[in-house]
């Protein structure tokens, strides 16, 4: 996809399963184009693209009509109630009038703000409103819901609960999701694909068993010592001498090459010459981070 001078996608080759599908990157990864052209609000320059049978391009009101879409900015009216906002939209999406209603009610008390329905969009909170969003998305009852950031602005409790609701629509009402978002920690916890951007290109694809789960390599969180401030620095110094590579992230050592029982062994060994103190010791799992990250560097003999 090509926008003047710049790329935001390039030669990308997607495959969207059934089920909750994290779309990951950073910010401008190229994560919202890709909705875009998924939605027909945009036509590649080059390639093509099928959305639940459809080409969005040239079907795209009949393939919106199945798509529940949750934007990242806020659109909404100030003055006008959730209620009305969810049960009008839903109407554009083709429901009749009376269904339209009982469907609006209905999606909001799923989102938790049955009480809080009839209140004005604009004395709405940040979290209130990520919720008419998802209310409005799955108001129609469609195939597909698609939510870009839709835990952007939420606090922790908030974050969960938004995280939840989003794996009871899928798990009750058999609605596919795609959840695009920068947040890794959040898509490992909810999803079972990952599509994930870099700069416009693809990184990596497939189930979280495929992309996540057991990798070979250990890690080891430290003790941060006060009596002894480069303990974690020499156990990593230690290690790197004897050949294998290290990456640290904060307290945390992970390790690969050589089999796991001599990592563990060498791991004893450094901790103890270098006087540190071991909190956890595992078998390194593989993490979305990772993938962005690259693998960790051996240390050249």
């Amino acid at each position: 996809m090509q926008f003047s001078s710049t790329r935001a996608l390039d030669q990308l080759d997607v495959s969207i399963p059934n089920g909750v599908t994290g779309l990951v990157g950073a910010n401008g990864a190229g994560k919202t184009t890709l909705i875009s052209l998924a939605l027909g609000l945009l036509k590649p320059t080059t390639g093509s693209i099928s959305v639940l049978g459809l080409d969005p391009d040239s079907n795209g009101p009949e393939l919106r009509a199945m798509i529940g879409y949750g934007p990242e900015r806020n659109v909404f009216p100030d003055d006008l109630r959730a209620y009305d906002f969810v049960r009008h939209l839903a109407e554009v999406k083709g429901l009749p009038r009376d269904e339209a209603r009982s469907r609006a009610s209905d999606s909001l008390y799923l989102v938790g703000l049955g009480e809080e329905r009839f209140r004005a969009l604009g004395t709405m909170s940040t979290g209130q409103r990520q919720r008419v969003k998802l209310a409005q998305a799955i108001a129609a009852d469609p195939r597909l819901i698609v939510l870009d950031e839709p835990t952007d602005g939420l606090d922790p409790v908030q974050r969960d609960e938004m995280l939840n609701i989003i794996v009871q629509v899928h798990r009750d009402f058999g609605i596919d999701v795609v959840l695009s978002s920068h947040v890794l920690e959040e898509v490992e916890r909810v999803c079972d694909h990952v599509v994930a951007l870099a700069e416009g290109q693809l990184v990596a694809q497939g189930s979280m068993a495929e992309l996540a789960g057991a990798s070979g390599g250990i890690e080891l969180e430290l003790v941060e010592l006060p009596d002894r401030p480069t303990s974690i620095d020499d156990v990593a110094a230690s290690m790197s001498a004897a050949g294998v590579g290290v990456r640290r992230s904060g307290t945390t050592l992970s390790v690969v090459g050589l089999p796991d029982d001599d990592l563990f062994d060498l791991a004893a060994r450094s901790v103890a010459q270098a006087g540190a103190r071991i909190r956890t010791l595992g078998q390194h799992r593989r993490t979305l981070d990772d993938i962005f990250s690259g693998p960790i560097e051996q240390a050249q003999p």
